[in-house]
């Protein structure tokens, strides 16, 4: 049998090289900018009217050679400008923002440490095994930390409670709080320095992270009213609960109804179950763009693979849009679920009995 002759357009073709190439350097870059984050080239270069690769690197304590190719890389990529007149490299304060007050290196941590693990990724294809969240690089866990806790902070208290219907009142006065699947603890941090009155447990089943998190409270002074606790979601202890809220991890669970079954029978009469979700259209065509290009990615490298590792493996997925969370909580027995609030990365949504 001959072989099938395929007529190719050469403009596509070209087209398509082009964004392979800046998709290639798009991956090593982000090696760089770990780079400079872990060296503080950013930090040093933030403030300052411009920086030659000698003054960048004794700043730093660095190599000049490498501080020249670093600062080449970066400002080919944007995320630096150069001064051809003087020889300078600026960071723009725009740029200053995110890299250093936003911690988007976390971003690429996370990035970095997810494609780590390619190679499990690739045999659970085969197989159709899981991956576990406990498997994976340290990079994985810190990255996703660094990576939600500045949307958090900017949004959790100040938008997100106050948008659920008499919670916020609760926790003025004094409620009861569970922070479930609360990895590295930022979320319960959050809210328990908002709220004094309260009192916060998070639970995660990865023991590693639940240590981080106990860290972190007593740095951040409010270990005396948060607890952390190794616990999965269709097990954790306690009931009466006020508020439970599942940042980013519903998607991730095997058994996502369990778990939803669970939380409606630990709330207190009355109480409220916060989901905060990626963002995402019901139907796939809708995602094709470049936040769903993100999740599709990282769910495909992180979340599915949990799920999968888990009893029902339901793999939802980052991007299972809201029709598929509610008929998850309505399965649960929830009748009341409305989206309160959204950002361009996630969605926030409201459940009750």
């Amino acid at each position: 049998m001959g072989a099938v002759e395929t007529k190719m357009d050469p403009s596509k073709v070209e087209a398509f090289f082009g964004k392979v190439v800046q998709d290639v350097g798009a991956t090593l870059h982000a090696g760089l900018v770990l780079i400079g984050d872990r060296l503080g080239l950013y930090r040093a270069m933030a403030g300052s009217e411009g920086v030659t690769p000698a003054e960048l690197a004794k700043r730093t304590g660095t190599h000049e050679r490498y501080v020249r190719e670093w600062l080449s890389a970066q400002a080919a990529g944007g995320y630096v400008d150069y001064q051809p007149a003087t020889g300078r490299f600026t960071l723009p304060p725009e740029h200053a923002f995110l890299l250093l007050d936003a911690d988007l290196p976390g971003a690429f941590q996370l990035g970095v440490g997810s494609v780590r693990d390619e190679a499990k990724v690739a045999d659970a294809f085969r197989t159709g095994a899981g991956v576990g969240w406990h498997e994976h690089d340290q990079f994985v866990y810190e990255g996703c930390e660094r990576f939600f806790r500045p949307g958090y902070a900017m949004h959790l208290v100040g938008e997100w409670i106050p948008a659920l219907e008499g919670v916020k009142a609760k926790l003025e006065k004094g409620g009861r709080v569970a922070d479930v699947g609360c990895g590295h603890g930022a979320s319960t941090i959050i809210m328990a320095k908002a709220f004094p009155r309260s009192t916060f447990t998070g639970f995660d089943y990865h023991a590693a992270s639940i240590e981080w998190a106990r860290r972190a409270a007593d740095k951040a002074g409010v270990g005396d009213r948060v607890t952390f606790e190794v616990a999965p979601a269709k097990e954790y202890p306690g009931s009466g609960y006020d508020l439970v809220t599942f940042f980013d991890c519903l998607h991730d669970m095997g058994d996502p109804v369990g778990a939803a079954k669970h939380v409606r029978a630990s709330l207190a009469p009355g109480g409220t179950w916060m989901v905060v979700e990626p963002i995402a259209n019901d139907k796939l065509e809708d995602n094709f763009n470049i936040v769903g290009r993100l999740y599709y990615s990282a769910s495909t490298l992180l979340c599915t693979p949990a799920s999968l590792s888990q009893e029902v493996g339901l793999a939802l997925g980052a991007q299972a849009g809201e029709k598929r969370l509610r008929d998850v909580m309505q399965q649960a027995g929830f009748t009341k679920v409305r989206r309160v609030a959204q950002t361009p990365a996630n969605m926030i949504l409201e459940v009750g009995a």
